[in-house]
């Protein structure tokens, strides 16, 4: 039996109602990925969210987190096993996708085409049987791990919230007020996918910090979310992007002289989410209580 492509971090039952998904700083790149490349390696390390799974290992403490550590490149976990690729996967069908997503028609769907300013990442399309192995063994294996995860955290606490965490670019200062683009943005799916009350708690952590901050824009949460996400259930689900600024050197490398700060402050957005999870779902029990 194959193992798993991910490492999962905390006790079971779980310590917290609050679980870190970690879906795009893998650095494991399989022989099949460089042997397939019509591009330089360093081109396909750009899809990584890089690092910041250094910074989430730091910051957590007892925390369910699911940490993937296959490459992006490989196959993407934030889009759904319907996002194939025709022109890099000859066993995409293209009615399953009769409005394909953004991401896909940009070239960044379950398999990625593209990455920064190159356009063709492959030598070849990939074959059927090659992209559903990595389903099989990468894709379905990650999701799992996270539905278990909830759902012991929502068994044990009555409530279960994921902060799946990412870093992005630096984002661009045009049309934004001021000139000051966010440094973090937070995504829930513009409201499907968790009550309120935990964003404007995580917005109040961050605005403490003086880093400027956006909602949902420009990036307001993937398949995770999609997927997982189930509030009216008690499963709660807030993407969160960090700036690569915050905490890689300038060749947006290795890590900088931020990192330490960036750690600090999601340790204190767990601390917030896991403060606000633990209140509502104590209300919920009381409510219940109260109807019997």
């Amino acid at each position: 039996m194959q193992s798993p492509s991910f490492t999962r971090f905390g006790d079971l039952p779980p310590a917290s109602p609050v679980v870190m998904s970690v879906p795009h700083a893998g650095r494991d790149y399989p022989p099949a990925l460089r042997e397939a490349l019509r591009v330089p390696f360093d081109t396909v390390v750009a899809l990584e969210d890089r690092h910041i799974d250094i910074v989430a290992t730091r910051a957590r403490t007892v925390e369910t987190m699911i940490v993937q550590t296959r490459a992006r490149a490989w196959i993407d976990l934030n889009r759904s096993e319907a996002e194939r690729d025709p022109r890099v996967d000859e066993g995409a069908n293209p009615m399953a996708q009769p409005q394909p997503s953004a991401k896909l028609r940009s070239g960044l769907g379950l398999v990625p085409r593209r990455a920064a300013a190159a356009p063709d990442l492959w030598r070849r399309r990939f074959t059927d049987a090659d992209i559903f192995s990595r389903i099989a063994n990468d894709h379905r294996p990650y999701h799992d791990a996270v539905r278990d995860a909830l759902a012991a955290a929502q068994a044990r606490f009555g409530i279960a919230i994921l902060l799946d965490v990412h870093s992005m670019p630096p984002l661009s200062a045009a049309g934004v007020p001021g000139g000051s683009p966010p440094r973090i943005v937070l995504g829930d799916r513009f409201g499907r996918s968790a009550d309120p009350r935990f964003l404007a708690r995580l917005e109040t952590e961050i605005a403490d910090t003086g880093l400027p901050f956006a909602r949902n824009a420009p990036y307001a949460g993937g398949h995770i979310l999609e997927r997982h996400a189930r509030p009216t259930a008690g499963i709660h689900a807030i993407q969160l992007e960090f700036d690569r600024s915050l905490y890689l050197d300038r060749q947006f490398d290795g890590l900088g002289t931020g990192v330490d700060a960036t750690v600090r402050l999601l340790k204190a957005l767990l601390t917030a989410l896991t403060n606000e999870a633990l209140a509502m779902g104590a209300s919920a029990t009381t409510r219940a209580a109260a109807a019997e």
